[in-house]
């Protein structure tokens, strides 16, 4: 097996992630969440990410999501499942993702072959991910592989995305940022959510958002506007590579032409969702 190049497995994850992330941005999940009675858009996405770890309470959640304000998750559980069970969430998910990617690619890319080889690389390098200490992928992991090859590469995906997801927390934890300092010097990164969608969806006050970049100006991680100092900018790099540490297993079990070839045909797969309006605009940047 050939030695992956530098940062090759960051590169496939930034190209596969967003094609995970899509559907939570997508109209059609709120719609079929509405339909088994979840009507509240907050309550639709704790429900729709947690229900692969089953009916949870709000500690579970808070843990796993990491970033999100406890009150905001407590809102809605466990009540939510009051509502529907986390069978039928998963199911008006997929429901969702479905309806999606019709929408977004369209039937002809949908029945293209580089779409059922996209979903074949990513499920290979899926069987490199390992369970332990990675709840919210191995929570994934235990549910059946759809057959059809948008939704299958769909289920690899989230896989992938919460694998490396699951170490990154381990790696933030190491690097003792709490969760809004690690949305905060994400931000200040430009790769980041602006302030506004932050606050707008996380749960946070303006208030929590300043005391968190007064923290890190304190530790050297923050000058006094805000922009990461030369310290600050190590630490996310550092985080990156750590978590590229975490996260290798997928790609080195792919190898290094499959994982190339997969972030090829993952950025074309992103590159018509996102002109098709997968994602809104001005979510990301310094704000």
């Amino acid at each position: 097996m050939s030695t992956l190049p530098a940062h090759a497995g960051r590169r496939c994850h930034h190209a596969v992630n967003p094609f995970h992330s899509a559907v939570y941005f997508s109209p059609d999940l709120p719609e079929e969440l509405a339909a088994i009675g979840v009507t509240d858009a907050d309550a639709a996405y704790f429900a729709s990410r947690s229900a692969a770890l089953g009916a949870v309470g709000p500690g579970t959640v808070t843990a796993t999501f990491y970033n999100f304000r406890h009150d905001l998750v407590a809102r809605h559980l466990p009540a939510v499942w009051e509502v529907a069970t986390p069978a039928q969430v998963l199911d008006a998910r997929l429901r969702a993702v479905d309806r999606t990617l019709r929408r977004l690619l369209g039937e002809e890319a949908l029945a293209a072959p580089e779409l059922a080889e996209a979903a074949e690389l990513a499920l290979r390098a899926a069987e490199g991910c390992s369970r332990p200490a990675r709840p919210l992928y191995a929570a994934h992991a235990d549910l059946p592989v759809p057959t059809e090859p948008h939704l299958a590469y769909w289920h690899a995906a989230t896989l992938l995305r919460e694998h490396r997801g699951d170490g990154h927390l381990a790696a933030l934890l190491d690097a003792e940022l709490d969760p809004l300092e690690a949305l905060v010097s994400h931000t200040a990164t430009g790769f980041g959510m602006t302030p506004k969608w932050v606050l707008a969806t996380r749960g946070w006050a303006r208030e929590d958002w300043d005391a968190a970049r007064e923290r890190l100006a304190a530790r050297g991680i923050l000058d006094t506007d805000g922009a990461l100092t030369e310290r600050g900018t190590a630490l996310r790099a550092e985080l990156e590579d750590r978590t590229d540490r975490l996260d290798a297993g997928p790609y080195t079990h792919l190898g290094a032409e499959g994982t190339l070839r997969l972030t090829e045909l993952a950025k074309g797969l992103l590159g018509r969702i996102h002109a098709a309006g997968a994602y809104p605009e001005g979510m990301l940047g310094r704000g």
